[in-house]
Parts: structure tokens; sequence; C-alpha cells
């Protein structure tokens, strides 16, 4: 099995990948069967966006501090490893922006949507789910558009719902909302088509975030599961990712 390293660039992760080139040689990605990441889950999303075009599966090794993504870090019997790791596939969500000056941006997101204040003033926003208004206004310092992946990560701090990865549903969770006030977001189902117009965008500028990918100053936002992009995860079998979702549902 010929593997491709990736780590982040931290002392502990380089020097974990430093050892397993020594052990088990590294692999131009394109060359590769499998992607093996090192660092934390911030790493781990790095790693999965780059495997996207190559198809690969990626393996993480935490070598960072939560690594809720990511297999325990062992140098010997990374093979065996490899060969016996159950599969996750996941669908990333794509994100299509229309800026403030007319051009068009897509990304994708693994873990979620993020629409953000840019300054002092709290962002207003209309949303649109397949074509009909829900919320005519939302005055907030944001929102998240989470996938269950990405449930336990943004969406969590900012108390949206953990999900599990079969559910089948996207959370829907603003950032301090002010009005209305009591609204805690909503639970959708996975095929819907999320649209977020920004209200009194010159004033009030908003910016749109797929994961780690920031686009200024944005004037509607489009989201939506990609269901033709099949994204696969590696883990050990006793490294179930179903059964730490529900367990962190009870973490003090």
């Amino acid at each position: 099995m010929k593997v491709h390293f990736f780590a982040a660039d931290t002392p502990q992760a380089r020097q974990a990948k430093d050892a397993l080139i020594r052990l088990y040689t590294d692999t131009p990605l394109e060359r590769s069967d499998v992607v093996v990441a090192l660092g934390g889950d911030g790493s781990m999303l790095r790693a999965l966006h780059d495997s996207v075009k190559h198809k690969r599966p990626v393996f993480g090794m935490n070598r960072g501090s939560i690594g809720f993504l990511l297999n325990t870090y062992r140098e010997e019997g990374l093979m065996e490893r490899l060969k016996k790791a159950h599969t996750v596939q996941i669908n990333p969500l794509r994100m299509q922006v229309k800026t403030m000056a007319g051009k068009i941006r897509d990304e994708l997101a693994m873990n979620e949507v993020s629409l953000l204040r840019e300054t002092h003033q709290t962002a207003k926003l209309r949303i649109r789910i397949d074509n009909v208004v829900r919320l005519e206004e939302l005055i907030c310092d944001g929102i998240i558009v989470a996938t269950p992946a990405g449930s336990t990560a943004y969406n969590l701090s900012a108390y949206g719902p953990i999900i599990p990865l079969d559910a089948g549903i996207l959370a829907l969770t603003p950032i301090s909302a002010f009005r209305p006030r009591r609204w805690r977001g909503a639970l959708l189902p996975q095929s819907s088509r999320i649209v977020f117009d920004i209200l009194e965008a010159n004033n009030r500028p908003v910016s749109a975030v797929a994961d780690f990918t920031e686009i200024r100053d944005v004037e509607t936002v489009e989201v939506w599961r990609d269901e033709t992009i099949e994204i696969s995860l590696l883990f050990d079998p006793e490294m179930n990712l179903d059964e730490r979702i529900i367990k962190e549902q009870f973490m003090p």
C-alpha cells in the first residue's frame, strides 16, 4: 500500500512525519493509495480538501490537541491498521457565493459553512430554504450550517446540536442571535438548499467561510450538500465515530 503523509506545520507533527517516512517511505499524493494526516482536526480538514481531487481515503493520526476525527498516533503496525480500518463516507457542503463586487466563488466544506460579521455592527440576514423565506430578518453575529461530521466543532461551541452521522440532517445554528432573540436555529433535511441574503451589506459587511477558506464582502450565499463528491475517512475499528458522537452528547 502506497502512503502519502500530510503533516501540520508544527514540531510534533513534522517529527511524526519524519519518523513514519523512515519506516514506510512517502509517495506523492497523485500516486498514493491512501493519505495519512498528522496533526489536529484542522490538519485533517486540510488533508481532506487536498485529497478530494485525487479521491484518496484519509487516515488521520492525532499529533494535535483534540483530534476528534483522528486515530491514536502509533508508529508501529501502520500498514496492518490501514488494511483493517473502517471507512466512513461523507459528502461535503458546497458553498456558492456572490460578492458585492459581482464575483461568483465556489468552495467546499467538510465541517461547516459560517457567515460572520466583519465589523462592530451585527449582520442582518434573510434565510431562504428551498425557495421559501423562513426568516425575513435575523440580526446576529453570524450563522453556521454544519454537517454531522462537523457538528461537534464550531457548531457545538455555538450551542448547536450534535448530529449522528446517519441522521440525514444539517444543523442551522445562529451565533449570538439578537433578533429574534429566542431563535436557537433549526435542523434541516440534508437535501435542503439554503440561501442567505445579506441585508444592508454596505453598512453591515459579512464574510463567508467554508471550513478555513474565507470570502469577504458577500452579498448572497447558497449552501447545499454536494452528493457528487464522496470522501472516505478511515478509522481503527475501536475508534467508532458514531459511538464517539453519541458519547460527546453526554460529556460534562
